[in-house]
């Protein structure tokens, strides 16, 4: 079997269907099923049980599998390898990034880089999703994290601070939050349950609402709904908020650059890490204060 087959046996096994393979793929569904044919007729035997719930490995594909995988990890390995061959910055940087990062914070970056790399195309992947570098679904990753346990390079370029945003109108309507600990006044929620509320310096404040994005947060209190507890770097741009006054800020998360070893001598990797990260660093005081 060659390789292109033991790539589409790895996309069926980890989709569990064909137009699923397809798509993960980028290929049409007859392109993944004819390889399937091509592989099973080649062995003279059946990797995938066809049923109701999609395809599922045969006892022989089971067998493959690990082999499969194994000359994925070469080839991703290869890749990575030829990547960081590259003396000139210029080509593709794929960076993997939290959706809530890919408003005003980053296109300010991404527009002083272009303007100093015009040569490097950036592909974004906004995903709360963790990116596996290793099987490069991204060159770069930039995340919100408290401590990375992934064997990747880089730094923890700056630790931010949460704070309390509302519009002015709320404010006023609410004169005594900090006297009362938020009390008669609303949070607008997120994902998990609401402990993180006690947490705050206005922890008889209520939840209204949930909702899983930081944009979708400051959007939902900039329409007046209640207050949000959110990353200060990313709301203090906000035209319609403005922090709640005696409030104090609360620990968030670091922000972190990251890429794989092999990419490490990439010239465009490389200019677009050391970029963001010297950005970062010179307004180090919007992410701590």
């Amino acid at each position: 079997m060659n390789w292109d087959q033991m790539r589409v046996l790895l996309a069926i096994h980890r989709a569990g269907s064909l137009r699923g393979a397809a798509t993960d793929l980028n290929v049409n569904h007859a392109t993944v099923a004819r390889a399937l044919q091509g592989a099973e007729g080649s062995l003279g035997t059946r990797l995938f049980d066809r049923s109701a719930r999609g395809l599922t490995l045969t006892q022989p594909g089971e067998m493959l599998l690990p082999h499969a995988e194994e000359m994925e990890r070469r080839m991703l390995e290869v890749q990575r390898r030829l990547t960081g061959l590259d003396s000139v910055p210029s080509g593709t940087v794929r960076v993997s990034l939290p959706p809530s990062f890919g408003h005003k914070f980053f296109v300010s970056i991404l527009a002083e880089f272009t303007a100093q790399y015009p040569d490097i195309r950036v592909d974004v992947v906004a995903t709360n999703k963790i990116s596996d570098l290793s099987r490069q679904e991204a060159d770069v990753s930039v995340r919100a994290a408290n401590k990375i346990d992934d064997d990747l390079v880089g730094r923890r370029v700056v630790d931010y601070v949460n704070a309390a945003f509302a519009t002015p109108d709320y404010i006023a309507a609410h004169p005594d939050l900090v006297e009362t600990q938020g009390q008669g006044a609303h949070w607008i929620g997120w994902g998990g349950d609401d402990s993180w509320i006690a947490q705050t310096p206005l922890p008889k404040a209520q939840p209204r609402h949930k909702l899983p994005e930081i944009f979708m947060q400051t959007e939902a209190a900039a329409a007046g709904l209640g207050m949000a507890w959110v990353p200060a770097f990313l709301a203090d741009p906000h035209p319609d908020l403005v922090r709640v006054p005696e409030v104090p800020t609360g620990p968030g998360r670091g922000v972190w650059i990251l890429l794989h070893g092999d990419l490490r001598r990439s010239a465009r990797v490389r200019a677009f890490v050391d970029f963001v990260a010297a950005w970062i660093t010179a307004r180090r005081s919007l992410f701590t204060s």
